[in-house]
């Protein structure tokens, strides 16, 4: 899908042709919509196709006379409270007239952007535009990562009170969220520090503050994950052994009165031999065999009892 946006009048305004000073975004393109970009605007053909690559690495790159900027974006995988997260690639290409902007899936970074909820925000300002869109970046990373923290509180109040591996491995999907998004913020860290020396971006010392903005969200999402790593990483892991301390809880009280229960049984199999035993003619042989069974594990019982193994 192609989408063309223009600043006119300071208002974001979408166009049906390109212009001069225009935004390109491409959502999941077509291979005839990535050639008919490509040529209108002179881009490189890969440096479109590397944003809708999966497993491409944030990088810059400069290639006759266009820069591409390729950044990883945080997406939920199912729905936006279930604490699963992913990233995707976002491309960010730069050429003398134009910005384009390419993702495999529509997100809430550039939705962000369509709709009016960046302040300041003007097609032509390219610099600017790039700053803001790796500001939204990381905020959102921040934001994701603040709801992957509560998650992670509400599955731990359930494991306090379950012994089910449910909890245990939806703590195993958050923390695979977490390293998706530590991996991908360290490698945007990299993008920006290189930004910084590149000089076919213009930088404008307006726009100082905002770059030390972005820095700085970054390095506070970084922070933050690898920060929750370590602690679901020791949460699972002591969960894990109170789960499998209470496991070895039950499996001995289970075993303790397996052996006070087979004490009758086998009372009552010694007197159940077509032998000679004692009490085979009193009339009250029934009670007293009962008895001493009754006596017997009531006495190892106590023993148990003392012993801590009930």
């Amino acid at each position: 899908m192609i989408e063309i946006y223009k600043t006119i009048d300071d208002q974001l305004k979408k166009l049906e042709e390109l212009d001069k000073g225009v935004w390109v975004n491409l959502t999941n393109p077509t291979e005839e919509e990535i050639l008919w970009v490509s040529q209108q605007l002179d881009l490189e053909l890969e440096h479109i196709r590397a944003a809708l690559d999966e497993e491409e690495r944030p990088r810059i790159e400069t290639s006759n006379g266009c820069t591409l900027i390729l950044v990883d974006i945080p997406i939920p995988t199912v729905e936006e409270h279930s604490g699963l997260y992913t990233t995707l690639p976002l491309g960010i290409i730069l050429n003398e007239d134009s910005i384009v902007t390419v993702s495999l899936k529509k997100n809430a970074i550039i939705n962000d952007f369509i709709e009016g909820k960046v302040k300041s925000f003007y097609t032509f300002k390219r610099t600017r535009f790039i700053l803001q869109l790796l500001y939204k970046n990381a905020t959102y990373f921040l934001q994701y990562l603040r709801q992957i923290e509560k998650t992670s509180y509400r599955i731990e109040l359930e494991l306090h009170k379950s012994m089910k591996n449910k909890e245990l491995i939806e703590l195993l999907d958050l923390e695979k969220s977490l390293v998706y998004f530590s991996t991908s913020l360290k490698s945007n860290e990299i993008v920006l520090e290189k930004m910084l020396k590149l000089d076919s971006i213009k930088k404008y010392p307006e726009d100082t503050d905002l770059l030390e903005d972005v820095m700085i969200e970054n390095k506070q999402a970084i922070e933050m994950a690898s920060i929750h790593i370590n602690i679901l990483t020791g949460t699972m892991d002591a969960f894990a052994s109170v789960i499998s301390n209470n496991l070895n809880i039950v499996m001995k009280f289970l075993t303790s009165i397996t052996i006070v229960l087979s004490i009758p049984t086998m009372i009552a199999s010694f007197f159940g031999m077509n032998v000679d035993v004692p009490f085979e003619n009193n009339p009250h042989a029934f009670m007293i065999i009962v008895s001493i069974s009754t006596l017997l594990s009531v006495f190892i019982s106590l023993i148990f009892i003392k012993r801590k193994m009930f």
